[in-house]
């Protein structure tokens, strides 16, 4: 991967991360399924121009959905928690 812009995919923006960002100074994001801590880490930093200090992440496994008599799956999805160091924020999730 080397398009920083195809291996974050969007924030997420719920109660938890919310609680996490005033916090423990943690941003949550939706990645690509195949980027590493690595390549995240490196792209959250050339697109937000902060300094990261540690990435956890996992794997959300596709769940079973029928529709009628047809059954179906939804695809797998990847979430990082990103720490970013002391003094670091961004002012995109700020307002959020």
């Amino acid at each position: 991967m080397t398009d920083l812009y195809k291996i974050v995919k969007k924030p997420l923006v719920t109660e938890k991360s919310t609680i996490l960002r005033g916090e423990a100074n943690q941003i949550a994001l939706w990645v690509d399924v195949n980027a590493n801590k690595s390549e995240v880490k490196k792209a959250v930093e050339k697109a937000f121009n902060v300094k990261v200090e540690c990435v956890n992440s996992l794997r959300i496994p596709g769940k079973k959905r029928r529709m009628g008599r047809s059954t179906g799956k939804t695809p797998m999805r990847k979430k990082v928690y990103v720490t970013l160091k002391e003094g670091e924020t961004i002012e995109m999730f700020e307002g959020a």
